[in-house]
């Protein structure tokens, strides 16, 4: 808006910013001049006033500025607050789209002006690293063959922005980007009635969905990222490995993952069908793409034969495609694309169903595997270079390649995730009918052990052949035949993991590896030479206590006769993955880092024994610091030394996968970050591990935070009744963000709530609580002793330790994004003064502490003081999100008081979605 909607002015705005406030400053222009078009003069100044009473109380907590405000909140009508909550809530998505922009910007300038400073995580920087430690291309081709580097999409119900609104978002970033280029008048008066056109659109767009999402949205939201980044911007990041690597061949090591449409944990809307469903889908668009490269590398190899030479090869495919037009019977490449779209467009109808677009010839012979394809186009390929047409490989036929060897026919490995109760309900069905044992569940972990092995060497199947076995157990075993299928249709890279949530036991490893041999996902007995499992299995460590007994778990696991020998038959991968949510809502922040450290270390020294066998941790990461969340190259970087061996996978969880790689700029930034990090990690001298001393006082810090985290959290039993009136918890469930239930079971103890909607929640009340909680308590605990001495220490691990720095990072960004006088504003809600004003003074004390720690511990009083561009951008946003704030507060307490009208309802779930949108890293 001209007025209401433009950043707020810094003291003394830096150069450097100043490209950001006038993007901010020009869109919130004619989001302004939108909304008095179409809202009226009246709901202009509406917005206007609010904003500027937002502001004052943001900055000085003036008690008659909060009078006005609520004075005004109070008064405005249903109407009135829906126009000014959408107001606000679009102009925090403008403001995010000029943020990236703005980074894109900058992060290209500081790599042209002063590359040795930038250290963002680019893969020139890393091969510096590398040249300087005497390690070559040689040494990192090598490397790279043994290495794994996988993104893994999830489709956890954080993503609040709708399809439709990220579609026009994309194409408000495409027109800003392009107005950096337009100098011109008449360009820059075209493209300002362009952006005018798109954010009239984004005004008359609804912000939410009218229902919850299937499963089936989730895979189409999944899909859309591969359409504008990935399938791109991969093979643009292996281009960039090998021309940093000259003379050597870079092997596919960096590849995609997904839960979506295999995690059944908690969602009783996966199945065998959703998993069926998602890899024809992901099949579909990877062979789209082929489709459509095919079709314009025909264009662009207009060779004539005539004029220059060809292969034998490719003469005879030529001849074999079918193409007969005498008009190209001079163009053999063109003749041999025309067949390898044809077998493609086979290809498409035979997996999919699908129908290709063009049909020069009808559909052929579909091809057997991607392996047929690639060779095709290695045909081409060869030709080209024998045949002075190198110059055309890297345009197309290079990037193309690359992605069939990625993507092959599958597009990305969907892991199978389920809750290990249900493989011990499954098992007890089975056995209990097959009369092997009456209640498997009764059985001792001992018992269970040896029970399972000795089954696992019967090669008889546990199934009775005319037995109906109850849904739940058919439902199981579904999944399995259905993963079985799924490799046999697409490849085996279509499924490859199976991970086991709530691992506690070794019997819980045993038993998948029984279903799997009960679904013919088995090879042979294990013990015997070449016995083998086509899926790993993933054990999934996620509370405090699971992370301690990991290790343990896995040395038992792997002392069982005949495992070690059939993992390294099965491929020779181990992976384990370690969840930071639940470990988060657990033991509190610092306990939970300390814990994911001190099992990854000890997991690592584990399986370095284990000859012939390598270790991969899968990190469960989500997008607030609080479970796990911050940038993905200081995370690698900050693993425990010996811990990443060129092998990690992570998840990219809701939002976080939208702020990713939504812009495909953005996306080939990010990707190349992990790829650099896990290149230093594991080709870089690592370094000694952190000196006693630092462990030390971890494990005497760890237990102090835990405490303090679970005497708020656990210990009072009024706590949940605290956090269910002073958060938006019930009204995130009508949000319709997802397609899996908040909770575990249908009960309000903290337990059972889902770590996600938890963390989102505390983002919501502007706490954002599982960041930092317990962390002052625990600091203040510990230099008591001695003060000087101690304070010190803890001063040289955040100069020195990689990990104890990245906490303190991280948690100085969830320190910065929060804000305790809006966050009193929430505490209003609850019915009960006494209790809120007791815990909310609980919470306060420790902010101060954590606040007084960090500063002490950093040396200075300002938020992100070491990451100047991410604090502009929270001041720039930051008035408009709490005026989202204190209009969610005043319609809470509407909708609670008892006024259920629909325009109220909607309005709380904008606010919720602005908000979100404007902290982008809140679940």
């Amino acid at each position: 808006m001209t007025k209401a909607l433009e950043p707020i002015p810094a003291p003394a705005a830096s150069t450097i910013e100043r490209p950001l406030i006038e993007d901010i400053r020009f869109l919130g222009q004619i989001l302004g001049d939108t909304v008095r078009e179409q809202e009226g003069e009246e709901t202009f100044e509406l917005v206007e006033r609010i904003r500027r009473l937002s502001v004052e109380f943001e900055r000085s907590a003036d008690p008659q500025a909060a009078a006005s405000l609520n004075e005004t909140l109070r008064g405005l009508t249903p109407t009135q607050a829906m126009a000014v909550i959408r107001a606000f809530s679009y102009f925090a998505h403008l403001a995010n789209i000029a943020e990236d922009r703005h980074n894109i910007r900058r992060r290209a300038a500081r790599l042209e002006e002063a590359p040795d400073e930038y250290d963002g995580g680019t893969l020139e920087k890393t091969y510096e690293r590398l040249a300087a430690a005497g390690i070559g291309p040689a040494a990192v081709a090598q490397a790279l063959r043994a290495s794994l580097v996988s993104p893994v999409l999830t489709a956890h119900p954080t993503e609040v922005t709708r399809r439709a609104l990220l579609d026009a978002e994309r194409a408000v970033a495409e027109l800003l980007a392009a107005r950096d280029q337009a100098t011109a008048a008449p360009a820059r008066k075209r493209n300002e009635t362009l952006l005018r056109a798109r954010i009239a659109q984004l005004w008359q767009t609804r912000l939410l969905r009218h229902q919850r999402l299937t499963v089936s949205n989730e895979i189409s939201n999944a899909l859309n990222f591969y359409t504008l980044t990935f399938l791109n911007q991969i093979p643009q990041l292996y281009a960039k490995i090998e021309e940093l690597t000259p003379g050597e061949r870079v092997p596919s090591f960096f590849r995609m993952g997904s839960w979506i449409g295999g995690d059944r944990d908690g969602n009783p809307n996966v199945d065998a069908d959703t998993l069926r469903t998602a890899l024809s889908r992901q099949c579909d668009a990877a062979l789209r793409f082929y489709l459509r490269e095919v079709h314009a590398l025909g264009g662009e190899l207009s060779i004539s034969g005539l004029l220059f030479g060809y292969s034998e090869a490719l003469g005879a495919l030529a001849d074999a495609s079918g193409d007969d037009y005498n008009h190209r019977a001079d163009e053999p490449y063109r003749r041999v694309l025309i067949g390898v779209y044809s077998r493609l467009a086979g290809t498409l109808a035979f997996l999919t169903g699908g129908e290709a677009l063009r049909h020069a010839l009808p559909p052929g012979e579909p091809y057997a595997s991607a392996a047929e394809l690639q060779a095709d186009l290695g045909t081409i390929e060869d030709s080209l270079r024998e045949n002075h047409g190198a110059a055309l490989i890297p345009a197309r036929l290079a990037p193309l390649r690359r992605a069939v060897d990625v993507f092959g026919f599958h597009l990305a490995s969907v892991d199978l995730r389920q809750s290990s109760d249900r493989h011990e309900e499954t098992l007890k069905e089975l056995l209990a009918v097959a009369r092997v044992h009456p209640d498997y569940s009764a059985l001792s972990e001992e018992e269970r052990r040896t029970l399972l092995t000795s089954l696992l060497r019967d090669p008889r199947p546990l199934r009775v052949p005319g037995v109906a076995y109850s849904q739940r157990t058919t439902s199981e075993l579904e999944i399995f035949e259905a993963a079985r299928e799924a490799r046999r249709t697409y490849g085996a890279p279509a499924v490859v993991h199976y991970i086991i949530s709530h691992t506690e036991t070794v019997s819980d490893l045993l038993e998948v590896l029984l279903l799997q041999k009960e679904c013919a996902l088995t090879h042979g007995v294990p013990g015997e030479e070449g016995a083998r499992a086509e899926l790993i299995v993933a054990p999934l460590f996620e509370t405090i206590e699971d992370l301690r007994n990991a290790p343990g778990i896995m040395k038992d696991f792997l002392s069982i006769p005949g495992i070690v020998e059939t993992i390294r038959a099965s491929g020779g991968e181990q992976e384990i993955m370690l969840g930071y949510s639940d470990s988060n809502k657990d033991g509190g922040f610092f306990t939970s880092n300390w814990e994911l450290y001190r099992a990854s270390t000890a997991l690592a020294k584990l399986f370095a024994g284990v000859e012939g066998v390598r270790l991969r941790l899968f990190h469960g990461r989500g997008g607030t610091v609080g479970r796990g969340g911050g940038p993905s190259y200081q995370a690698i970087l900050a693993q425990p030394p010996g811990t990443v061996g060129g092998q990690i996978r992570l998840t990219e969880q809701g939002e976080v996968i939208s702020s990713k790689y939504a812009n495909p700029e953005i996306g080939l930034a990010n990707l190349e970050a992990l790829a650099a990090a896990t290149l230093e990690a594991t080709l870089l001298p690592a370094g000694a591990e952190a000196p006693q001393e630092f462990l030390d006082a971890a494990n005497e810090l760890s237990p102090a935070s835990m405490k303090a985290f679970r005497a708020l959290i656990y210990d009072n039993p009024r706590f949940v009744d605290y956090f269910f009136a002073a958060t938006p918890i019930a009204e995130i469930a009508e949000l319709n963000i997802g397609s899996r239930p908040a909770s575990r079971k249908s009960t309000r103890r903290i337990e059972d709530l889902r770590a996600i909607p938890w963390s989102f929640s505390w983002g919501q009340a502007r706490i954002n609580l599982p960041g930092w909680y317990g962390f002052g308590s625990a600091v203040e605990a510990f230099v008591a002793r001695d003060p000087e001495k101690r304070m010190a220490l803890l001063r040289r691990m955040a100069a020195e330790w990689p990990f104890f720095k990245a906490l303190l990072s991280n948690m100085d960004m969830v320190l910065a994004k929060a804000d305790m006088r809006l966050a009193s504003r929430y505490k209003e809600l609850s019915p009960d003064k006494e209790l809120a004003e007791a815990i909310f003074a609980e919470i306060e004390a420790e902010w101060a502490r954590t606040v007084k720690a960090l500063n002490e511990i950093t040396g200075t009083t300002t938020r992100l003081a070491d990451n100047p561009a991410l604090a502009g951008a929270i001041r720039h946003r930051f008035p408009y999100i709490s005026a989202l704030n204190h209009m969610q507060v005043e319609l809470l307490r509407r909708w609670r008081a008892g006024e259920h009208d629909e325009k109220t309802l909607r309005s709380i779930l904008i606010t919720i979605n602005g908000v979100a949108a404007g902290l982008r890293n809140t679940g």
